[in-house]
């Protein structure tokens, strides 16, 4: 049986996701996420907002850095408008190290 996880996120990253240039989003490895699996969807939304966009998830890997995530998964999927080096700083600047260090997760996403 799919679950379906109500995500915040910035309106940036909220219009990749709806124009279904970025496939894979970017996550610490929160206690709530924790059971994440394909099949799940994910409604993401801009907080105090009404938009709202929904997608599939097709896989969830974990990895033990924003860097070797980006390196494992392909930076242009993550946000193509981006370098690798943009999107650590800016990964970094949202989650500070005391969060990575709970582990990453790449969900690969499709867009309902």
């Amino acid at each position: 049986m799919s679950t379906t996880h109500r995500l915040n996120l910035y309106r940036q990253y909220f219009a990749l996701v709806a124009s279904s240039s970025k496939t894979i989003e970017v996550r610490v490895k929160y206690p709530h996420l924790e059971n994440l699996k394909a099949g799940d969807r994910i409604e993401f939304r801009i907080k105090d907002t009404e938009e709202r966009c929904e997608v599939e998830v097709l896989r969830v890997a974990e990895y033990p850095s924003f860097e070797a995530l980006l390196d494992g998964e392909g930076a242009e999927k993550v946000n193509p408008s981006a370098s690798r080096e943009q999107q650590l700083a800016n990964i970094r600047a949202i989650y500070g190290p005391e969060k990575e260090a709970l582990g990453t997760l790449a969900i690969e996403i499709k867009l309902i």
